[in-house]
């Protein structure tokens, strides 16, 4: 366990706030479970109709914050136990009654210890860090005086050396000024030894904190969320077996609460935790000594804590992959404003849409016919006439459904095709990238940092990079020979560098000023310029926009 913990601390050890914002979601959520046990054994009181009512205030809201909390299975197994509540009905007082008892006084005692527990643990996690920032400074103020106490006997150094070597000065000057000279030096050699001191007491410090405290609260926290977890999912089973001894004739609709309540994992649950906030970020390491006591060699270092953590961050950040973000689009009725693969399957999805709706009027169609036959056959039964209103109804909406069928699926044609062209034109430069025996490759290593700028990783950075922009540079080819060049819509600051190597890119440098010609079209490149003859496409992720608000269809990116 303590390993796992020390897993758990490398790869959250820098998202402190993100895990107390989780745990606080964490208890909430309980509440709120809490809080639908209790009306559930409200509602029990009523018939099925209140019932499916307090299913559907508690279901999740389609684009709501929501949505991201349904990706652990404590969530995921209470959407599903919602869904059961629909098939409910003649629900019983006796029900009301132990959901109260067994379940809602329970979850809110512990709800209680809970908060009381989180509390505790965070308090201890501020306190440490308070601890190691006070040692810091402990160790910056006795480096300063370490440097003070320096330079001071170098003064005294030379004041002595100076009226000892003047003929004029007494006895008794000279040797005043050697006392103070001696004096100061043995203060500066005390100042050294403080220095020594605090230095070894903070790396001592930093190493306790990031390799003991820090990772021994962290486990108490995991524990803590997965005993959390459990107690949900205890409480769901308890739920589920209180529905099974009042009402049998449910029995089916309870198997499939049990089975999700049996479906919660906490180590998965935790485990989604960890891939959530994880950024891969390792501790500093240990500060080094700065020897202020060599007069003539005597000079700042710049390994101090702060500069080695941002050395650290640089180095870091030379290893970040774009995370080409894309757009949501206009909305356009061919999803013309999605990329290729994305279109594809947005197509492909609404033809089988429009296909299902035209199987639908047909199967109508063919039940209203027969019926039709039967009334001609039997007139007693009804009058055939009656039914032709519905029968032209069905044929004009299969009409339009054919219609906007083959509507799309010659778009569906026309971007598969594309794509297919596009696959070709990706095997042939990629063969390029091999050499003469055909075995090993010749391009860089880029799959082996797949980081991008928030710490999440693409899928295949050297291939689906290279194939988003060549299709984007392809699309554009024409625009880069134009002969007057495209107005300017705003600027651009550069957050990372990037080697513009590919055919229609642009290099730039960290914190560089840009002007930005066009934007982003839901691909992940923006098109700018440096000066008139140099332009080309950053990574949209690398760079922060500055539009100008006059600009037709301008917005602002950060």
């Amino acid at each position: 366990m303590l390993i796992f913990g020390l897993m758990f601390f490398c790869l959250l050890q820098d998202q402190f706030d993100n895990l107390e914002k989780h745990t606080q979601w964490g208890i909430e959520f309980l509440e709120r479970y809490t809080k639908f046990v209790k009306e559930r054994s409200e509602i029990e009181l009523s018939y099925a109709k209140q019932i499916r009512n307090l299913s559907k205030k508690y279901q999740l809201k389609k684009n709501s914050k929501e949505e991201e909390e349904f990706k652990y299975s404590t969530c995921r197994a209470f959407l599903m136990t919602l869904n059961e509540l629909n098939d409910y009905a003649g629900q019983h007082e006796v029900i009301a009654e132990n959901l109260s008892t067994q379940i809602t006084a329970e979850l809110s005692r512990y709800t209680q210890e809970l908060k009381a527990e989180r509390k505790s643990h965070f308090h201890d996690g501020r306190r440490a860090q308070q601890y190691i920032e006070n040692s810091w400074k402990q160790l910056e103020s006795s480096k300063r005086r370490f440097e003070r106490d320096c330079k001071e006997a170098d003064r005294a150094q030379h004041y002595f050396d100076k009226m000892d070597a003047d003929i004029n000065v007494t006895k008794a000057d000279v040797e005043k000024a050697k006392q103070q000279a001696q004096m100061r030096h043995q203060v500066a050699e005390d100042s050294k030894n403080e220095y020594l001191t605090y230095l070894q007491k903070f790396n001592k410090d930093q190493h306790e904190h990031y390799y003991t405290l820090i990772p021994h609260i962290f486990q108490r926290i995991q524990e803590m969320e997965e005993r959390r977890v459990g107690r949900v999912r205890e409480s769901m089973r308890v739920y589920t077996e209180v529905e099974h001894k009042v009402l049998p004739i449910v029995s089916k609709c309870l198997d499939g609460m049990t089975k999700a309540a049996e479906s919660i994992e906490p180590k998965m649950d935790s485990k989604q935790v960890v891939e959530s906030y994880k950024s891969g970020f390792e501790p500093p390491g240990d500060v080094e000594f700065e020897d202020y006591s060599v007069s003539m060699k005597r000079a700042v270092s710049e390994s101090s804590f702060l500069n080695a953590r941002g050395e650290s961050r640089r180095r870091s950040r030379s290893k970040l992959w774009p995370l080409l973000k894309r757009n949501k689009g206009t909305g356009q009725e061919d999803y013309s404003h999605l990329p290729p693969e994305q279109r594809r399957k947005k197509l492909q999805a609404k033809l089988n849409d429009i296909n299902k709706d035209i199987q639908k009027e047909m199967d109508q169609r063919d039940a209203l016919t027969k019926m039709k036959d039967v009334y001609i056959k039997n007139p007693h039964l009804g009058d055939p006439d009656s039914i032709d209103p519905r029968l032209e109804e069905i044929t004009q909406s299969l009409e339009k459904l054919q219609l906007e069928a083959h509507k799309f699926e010659g778009w569906l044609t026309e971007v598969e095709r594309k794509l297919l062209e596009k696959g070709s034109e990706s095997q042939r430069t990629q063969s390029s990238h091999f050499d003469s025996q055909g075995n090993t490759p010749l391009t860089n290593n880029y799959g082996q940092n797949r980081e991008s700028p928030d710490g999440s990783y693409t899928e295949d950075p050297s291939t689906e990079t290279t194939m988003q922009f060549k299709s984007r540079s392809t699309e554009f080819d024409d625009e880069f020979d134009d002969e007057e060049p495209l107005p300017t819509i705003g600027t651009c600051k550069a957050l990372y560098p990037f080697e513009g190597q590919n055919e229609g890119t642009i290099s730039m440098a960290e914190s560089e000023m840009l002007y930005v010609i066009e934007e982003d079209k839901g691909d992940g490149w923006t098109r700018v310029r440096r000066n008139e003859d140099e332009e080309g496409y950053v990574p949209t992720s690398y760079i922060k926009l500055f539009l100008d608000m006059n600009a037709k269809g301008a917005k602002t990116y950060i």
